[in-house]
């Protein structure tokens, strides 16, 4: 676990125990209507199949969008991740095994930059819909050269496993009466 101030080009005093910060690295903070953040909820709310965690990404180089990116795959309503009861940052097999879903948000935008010929090397990546970013999700991100990473402001409050339960206690309950649950209806409500 790492331990980060959230002091950056923002007004963030509050410690953060992140699951996974790599050496070096730190998180920088833009207000949830920051034009990049904006573009990255929309990468999220488009593609989105996760129902447990909908997340998306934007890569920004020279002041462009050049990869957008989501938790993508199969939609299943209620998430095996939830099911089986996961910690934070395990159970990832399941959402490959499950739901087809092959990458991460921070993943799939670089996956599209690259697809789309843009060099990533130098872009900073802005992601909506997490607190903190994955091992895999770093290791990429630090592959391919990219300068920063971008999230909401308070996203460790707006962006929580509690409100996550919530809404997948609620999804239960719609799908034991029957009734249809779609991907729009497991977006965050901010």
């Amino acid at each position: 676990m790492a331990i980060i101030d959230q002091n950056s080009p923002s007004k963030f005093t509050a410690t953060v125990e992140y699951p996974y910060l790599p050496t070096g690295r730190i998180f920088h903070f833009v207000p949830l209507d920051d034009p990049f953040m904006i573009a990255a909820k929309q990468a999220a709310e488009d593609k989105v199949a996760c129902s447990w965690w909908p997340t998306g990404a934007v890569l920004v180089k020279e002041e462009k969008i050049i990869g957008r990116g989501s938790n993508a795959g199969r939609f299943v309503p209620l998430c095996p991740r939830y099911k089986n009861n996961c910690p934070t940052g395990t159970g990832y097999e399941l959402c490959l095994n499950e739901c087809q879903q092959t990458s991460h948000a921070e993943v799939a935008a670089i996956d599209d930059a690259i697809a789309l010929g843009a060099d990533p090397a130098g872009a900073d990546l802005y992601l909506f819909g997490h607190w903190w970013a994955c091992e895999n999700c770093w290791n990429h991100i630090i592959k391919f050269g990219l300068k920063r990473v971008f999230l909401v402001e308070n996203a460790d409050q707006i962006f929580t496993r509690e409100k996550r339960i919530a809404l997948m206690k609620e999804i239960e309950l719609r799908l034991a009466k029957q009734e249809n649950v779609r991907p729009q209806d497991i977006k965050w409500i901010i």
